[in-house]
């Protein structure tokens, strides 16, 4: 079979998009929202691996553009009262999440990014979406610090390719939290339902939240549950989740997997071993899509007390460095159970 490799400017339900499409994948990236990949296709199985928003329901997206596809949030999650310590200064954010008190999710996924470069070639199809931060940007008023974020999406014949550059153009050292609010459908082949899933997500200790959503400062014991989750897998829907974990990496990798078994196909999310942290949210156990999470930080990191910055995820990029994480979606097709 012949495929063809393309980068192209495209709409999604009505919407300005890249398209990527490359060896039997395709992929679409929303830059005017939060440069939110949308979409991850396997087009020679049928395979939609990302919670996409559907043509009538793309007013949703744009008003919660966190649960579909791959929102980027910077810094993540949330932060008590809006307070996020740094260096001496306290900084005030938003309170945007009036229930608990606190904010949420950053500033970086629902606002415009700069499409700077598509192309395709015979080794990969990409697109490069940049965010620069200083002076003049919105979030600057909340958190004083200059830098450009660069996010790097490709299409190869292994699969879906993330790249993650951070550069820290200030003069003082800037906190460098972030994760990726990953939604995956689980179903993602036509005609599966959600009792042939089984995820398996590289967790360690169970982080205690308060009715803020906020750690205690506990960690918990794993449920037999969860001891299954980062062993041999468990179906993604087993309990209401909306659980925050650290992360141990297995063989050196950082990783989810969800297996189909009635068709014997496994998406793989090797996210790197950057990131400390998981969120696992399964939206109340809906059947539909699960998000696990790579989180650099601990939720609050910034408030927590007794705990080492590096345990926190609490990282300091000093000026004139970079940091850049890679991270895999791709998937092994196998025999079926």
């Amino acid at each position: 079979m012949s495929y063809q490799h393309t980068a192209l400017e495209e709409p999604f339900h009505g919407v300005p998009a890249v398209w990527l499409r490359f060896a039997g994948y395709e992929a679409a990236v929303i830059p005017s929202v939060g440069a939110n990949l949308v979409a991850f296709r396997d087009t020679e199985y049928g395979y939609r691996f990302l919670r996409e928003p559907e043509a009538d329901g793309m007013e949703e997206f744009l008003s919660s553009p966190a649960v579909f596809g791959i929102p980027f949030l910077f810094p993540p999650n949330r932060y008590e009262d809006g307070k996020f310590p740094w260096k001496g200064t306290t900084y005030e954010l938003p309170i945007n999440e009036p229930k608990t008190n606190n904010h949420l999710h950053g500033f970086l996924h629902n606002v415009p990014w700069n499409l700077e470069e598509y192309g395709s070639s015979e080794a990969e199809s990409y697109v490069i979406l940049t965010q620069q931060v200083d002076e003049e940007h919105p979030m600057y008023a909340f958190l004083p610090f200059t830098f450009t974020i660069q996010l790097r999406y490709s299409l190869d014949a292994f699969g879906l390719r993330q790249q993650y550059t951070i550069v820290n153009q200030g003069e003082e050292a800037m906190p460098n939290l972030f994760a990726f609010h990953t939604a995956i459908n689980a179903p993602f082949a036509p005609g599966s339902s959600a009792e042939d899933y089984r995820i398996k997500v590289t967790i360690g200790e169970r982080i205690e939240l308060s009715d803020r959503s906020l750690p205690t400062g506990s960690l918990q014991q794993l449920s037999a549950e969860e001891e299954a989750l980062k062993g041999e897998g468990i179906n993604p829907y087993f309990e209401e989740m909306d659980h925050h974990y650290t992360a141990a990496p297995q063989n050196g990798r950082n990783y989810m997997s969800l297996t189909d078994t009635r068709v014997g196909a496994t998406l793989i999310y090797d996210v790197g071993t950057s990131y400390k942290h998981w969120m696992i949210w399964n939206n109340k156990a809906c059947g539909q899509f699960i998000c696990p999470e790579p989180q650099m930080n601990r939720v609050n990191a910034p408030n927590l007390q007794g705990i080492a910055a590096e345990e926190a995820g609490l990282i300091a990029l000093q000026p004139g460095e970079i940091f850049e994480q890679t991270a895999r979606l791709y998937c092994i097709q196998q025999a079926a159970e």
